[in-house]
């Protein structure tokens, strides 16, 4: 194992893989916008094209892309409800949690932490009872020992 390589662990599979300075920048520049063209990629990275479609397919094959998605204009769902919930676990170990937690309707985004929370979910519902349910839903899995939620109000970009 040297400097570019990662652990992933997906499930109960861990692999590593690794990662130059090209497969880096290409991955910002996915993350900042999915959509941008293989050809632009190619000249930016000065790569052939070729190349470049080579390892966005090596990157998605080995796990390290996990999926190409949209974000949508927080403006456009105004009447969504966003919540971050901070968990404390208990027993079980955070990979097994999130399988578990993966299943609850409205459940976006885990991120693990230190300090006194293990865990923050991030959660959109559909209005406040469909929030209180998720948070009922949540806390009734094994594992969870205690929480806390903050509804977002506002969100302000870099």
């Amino acid at each position: 194992m040297n400097d570019s390589t990662i652990c992933l662990s997906i499930g109960e599979t861990t692999m590593y893989v690794d990662l130059d300075a090209k497969d880096r920048e290409l991955l910002d520049i996915l993350k900042r916008d999915a959509r941008t063209p293989v050809t632009v990629l190619a000249e930016v990275l000065s790569l052939s094209r070729n190349t470049v479609q080579k390892r966005i397919d090596r990157l998605v094959n080995s796990g390290v892309i996990d999926g190409f998605t949209i974000r949508v204009n927080e403006q456009l769902q105004p009447d969504k409800i966003k919540a971050l919930m901070s968990v404390e676990l208990e027993g079980l170990s955070t990979t097994q949690l999130i399988s578990k937690l993966r299943q609850v309707n409205g459940v976006e985004r885990f991120h693990t932490t230190n300090g006194n929370w293990d865990l923050l979910i991030v959660i959109t519902a559909e209005s406040l009872a469909h929030l209180d349910g998720i948070l009922k839903e949540v806390r009734g899995v094994k594992g969870v020992l205690n929480s806390e939620t903050s509804i977002i109000l506002s969100t302000t970009e870099k």
